[in-house]
């Protein structure tokens, strides 16, 4: 890890204005429920555009897009394109997107771990309303 490593994150977002900014910036790219799928899926290596978009439920092509399109962009995914008839596109993590593997699949294992008690605490809030 960096020389920022800490398990306090409030001391993290309160070290500066800049450095919070970062890390605001990063988590809402890693959070967003289109990237946390397209890092799981390609956590099983390299991936062609329409199989991502098969084994992503409810994205539209244009989402797939604009998803793949910002996580290359920061550095989490690759891009390769291959010169065949038909032309073939793959996307894979690059090693910052492996980085990544381990705390995003510990994220989606608690969420799905605890889906029924936010489910419970949900109902109980909506029921006082």
């Amino acid at each position: 890890m960096g020389s920022h490593a800490t398990t306090d994150i409030g001391a993290m977002c309160r070290t500066d204005e800049t450095s919070a900014a970062h890390v605001r910036d990063i988590l809402s790219r890693v959070g967003d429920k289109w990237s946390l799928f397209v890092i799981g899926l390609l956590e099983h290596g390299p991936m062609r555009y329409g199989r991502l978009a098969a084994d992503i439920p409810g994205i539209s092509q244009r989402m797939l897009t604009v998803t793949l399109q910002r996580l290359e962009r920061d550095g989490l995914v690759t891009r390769a394109s291959y010169p065949e008839i038909p032309p073939r596109v793959e996307y894979a993590l690059s090693p910052l997107g492996e980085s990544l593997r381990e705390p995003v699949i510990a994220l989606a294992e608690w969420a799905y771990a605890h889906q029924d008690e936010f489910d419970a605490s949900r109902d109980r809030y909506d029921s006082r309303l």
